[in-house]
């Protein structure tokens, strides 16, 4: 993509900071709503935990501190990302459980071309001196100067590599990536999902055919605003990703920097709850799911978990895609219904529930059954509770947690969500 069609491409993210919904807040909408914080950078915090804490020893027996870039920087929402991953299932008693923390980070560079959204970021983390934010272009290049060293961690999130809409340059700056690179790195790429139920008008297994997506920053209204600002709304050409096609760029531009770039992972993230969904500005059979699952985690609110049940209507040329889908949605609907006999049956004056709770079948994914265990649980251990509202904010943030961990569980890594996420290795050691 040219510095041009970007710059003009920039006025989306100056609009939707001036709407005042890309505050840092979280609720029920928003940039930075419940399912943002709770279900989406939780889901990337999984994945990247592992490879994350291993760079982090690696740096350290080296006698070093963590170097990162993040590349579409925006307000520094991969550094509050980053440092809000934890070490795994740490103690109750322990309190120190972050793993990027202040003593392991040397330095972060954040890099983005909207001035609005780096003006905010350095309002929150001017005052931090490990802490650079850049305007640049990186789909022009890496932006690392000639006497600037290499990073430890290259970093993106929330699609921000679909702004390269043609893939030479993006292979350009991987390549650059990985000839940069001393002894060891990792990339964490981030795209749109090119099978996103949300934008299932646009699906096809030609990969020649819609490549780009005109992405309309629309969400961050209610449905009322949204149409009556429907001509002002700022539009983006962003690239739609699968897997696949993923694969095939990195192996491209692994040949072109002479240097293995090894995919170690792929992951799907917000399969059911990406935000057009709530729009359904491009699939005219989506459901507000992200609008449901928003109010699970919203406190003091009772949600109707009828709203929760998923209705997939498949797209019939694209069979594993659809399977897929069928699948899960089963899976989900079967994990909402569950809870909901559980809320009909448990008695609070009793402390029990009434009559036989329905069996779980065999066949179901063990993840199914321990989700369904698990709600079983919670409704066991705070059901008795007369104070603090335990439906709204207990049982359904609880059952919030149980189907992100469904979904978390069953994703396939092929580009079946708003975003495919990719966790890439440059090791020149070979150990």
């Amino acid at each position: 993509m040219t510095e041009t069609k970007t710059n003009d491409q920039m006025s989306a993210y100056s609009e939707a900071v001036k709407s005042g919904l890309y505050a840092k807040r979280t609720g029920l909408v928003g940039k930075y709503d419940n399912v943002r914080r709770y279900w989406e950078d939780e889901i990337t915090r999984r994945f990247l935990r592992p490879y994350l804490m291993k760079l982090v020893e690696m740096t350290h027996s080296q006698v070093q501190r963590l170097r990162i870039m993040d590349l579409g920087c925006g307000s520094a929402d991969g550094f509050e990302l980053l440092t809000g991953i934890r070490q795994g299932r740490a103690d109750f008693k322990e309190w120190e459980i972050d793993v990027l923390t202040e003593e392991v980070l040397g330095a972060y560079k954040g890099v983005d071309l909207s001035v609005d959204l780096l003006e905010q970021a350095r309002s929150i983390y001017g005052d931090n001196p490990k802490m650079e934010f850049k305007r640049a272009d990186f789909c022009q290049g890496l932006p690392l100067a000639p006497d600037e060293k290499p990073y430890d961690l290259y970093f993106s999130s929330y699609g921000t590599f679909s702004h390269f809409n043609e893939d030479e340059p993006l292979v350009r700056l991987l390549a650059e990536i990985a000839q940069q690179t001393k002894n060891y790195c990792l990339i964490m790429c981030d795209w749109l999902g090119r099978y996103s139920c949300e934008w299932q008008t646009l699906w096809t297994d030609d990969f020649s055919q819609n490549r780009n997506m005109d992405y309309v920053v629309s969400y961050i209204y209610e449905k009322e605003e949204r149409e009556q600002r429907r001509e002002e709304l700022e539009h983006l050409c962003l690239r739609l990703m699968s897997r696949q096609e993923a694969e095939i760029i990195i192996s491209q531009a692994s040949e072109r920097a002479g240097v293995e770039i090894k995919p170690l992972l792929f992951f799907d993230r917000s399969v059911f709850t990406g935000r057009h969904m709530d729009t359904a500005e491009y699939n005219p059979h989506a459901q507000p799911i992200r609008k449901a699952v928003n109010s699970l985690h919203e406190p003091n609110l009772r949600t109707d978990l009828n709203s929760l049940l998923v209705n997939y209507i498949p797209k019939q040329e694209l069979e594993s895609i659809n399977d897929y889908f069928e699948y899960l949605q089963v899976c989900w609907n079967a994990l909402v219904e569950y809870t909901s006999c559980l809320l009909e049956r448990y008695d609070r004056r009793e402390g029990c529930f009434c009559g036989e709770l329905p069996a779980t079948p065999d066949k179901y994914p063990p993840v199914l059954k321990n989700m369904m265990e698990r709600m079983r649980r919670v409704f066991e251990g705070v059901g008795w509770l007369e104070e603090g509202l335990p439906r709204e904010n207990i049982i359904e943030p609880q059952l919030g947690y149980a189907l992100r961990t469904l979904v978390a569980s069953l994703q396939q890594g092929q580009g079946c969500a708003h975003s495919l996420c990719g966790i890439l290795e440059v090791n020149k050691k070979g150990d």
